[in-house]
């Protein structure tokens, strides 16, 4: 999200009254919070046709060109909810971005028709643990992920992974996780079956370190008091920057799983559309 394309007629939230572009949604903001000056989340409404599965992205834009930027986004929030949420970085010079993070309430969003993506659960072949791997706003269709109910049909145990540079950084996940653990719907299996591991790698926090660094040095599983990984019973799911993606699914790989997909599920499966 950071390339030089240049966008035209945004005011000071990027939006203006342009055309909606066909097969385009153009949604309202509902609300907008952010974590750190690299960091915000917001909500739009849900369209009423709008349907997805957890875990899913979806391309997103702003009406403030006649062409505007659509860049690919985790949906975050479950496919029960009705609204959408988004979490994402602020890029000073992104196309988007730039003028994404000064969003506010009432402001319109646009979001296309079609939601796609890999880390779903239907990628993934049974199994006991499901693994979610992630690093910044990687952690968004996680979000999404342990907050279905499906999610703790399928599996006795999630693991939330969650690798920033900063603490600060990690308030998105243990919020997100504290809401979880309450949530009238998933709240009591999420309070027996989710793990959230988080960790940093520049400040000081009470877990130091990249999170493939402690799968390879068997550290993470000593600190959940879990056996290291297993193709008959651990899945994966991974999702964050492009060294990660490439680092985490040889680690898998060498333990013994196999990459999935949507039409041949296996024991992980890796998102790709984008980097955070």
């Amino acid at each position: 999200m950071s390339d030089a394309m240049q966008e035209t007629g945004g005011n000071e939230t990027g939006t203006q009254d342009f055309p909606v572009p066909a097969g385009v949604y153009a949604e309202p903001v509902l609300s907008v919070k952010h974590y750190t000056d690299r960091l915000f989340s917001f909500r739009i409404a849900r369209p009423a046709a709008f349907r997805f599965r957890s875990g899913e992205f979806v391309m997103i834009g702003l009406p403030n060109a006649e062409k505007p930027v659509f860049r690919a986004y985790s949906i975050a929030s479950p496919s029960w909810d009705e609204e959408l949420e988004f979490y994402s970085i602020k890029v000073p010079d992104g196309p988007l971005t730039e003028h994404l993070q000064k969003i506010k309430p009432g402001d319109t969003v646009l979001l296309r028709k079609k939601s796609v993506g890999t880390l779903v659960n239907d990628a993934l072949i049974p199994g006991k643990r499901l693994w979610l791997f992630s690093t910044g706003t990687g952690i968004a269709p996680f979000a999404s992920v342990i907050r279905d109910p499906e999610t703790y049909d399928k599996f006795e145990q999630v693991i939330l992974c969650h690798t920033c540079r900063e603490v600060g950084e990690l308030t998105y996940g243990h919020e997100l996780v504290e809401a979880t653990k309450s949530d009238p719907l998933i709240g009591e299996e999420a309070s027996v079956k989710l793990m959230h591991y988080a960790t940093t790698t520049r400040q000081e926090s009470s877990h130091m370190g990249r999170i493939t660094d402690l799968i390879q040095s068997g550290k993470l599983f000593t600190d959940l008091d879990l056996p290291p990984l297993d193709p008959k019973v651990d899945r994966g799911m991974i999702c964050g920057s492009m060294d990660f993606l490439k680092d985490t699914k040889r680690i898998l790989e060498e333990a013994g799983l196999t990459e999935g997909a949507n039409s041949n599920p296996g024991e992980f499966v890796v998102e790709r559309a984008f980097v955070d």
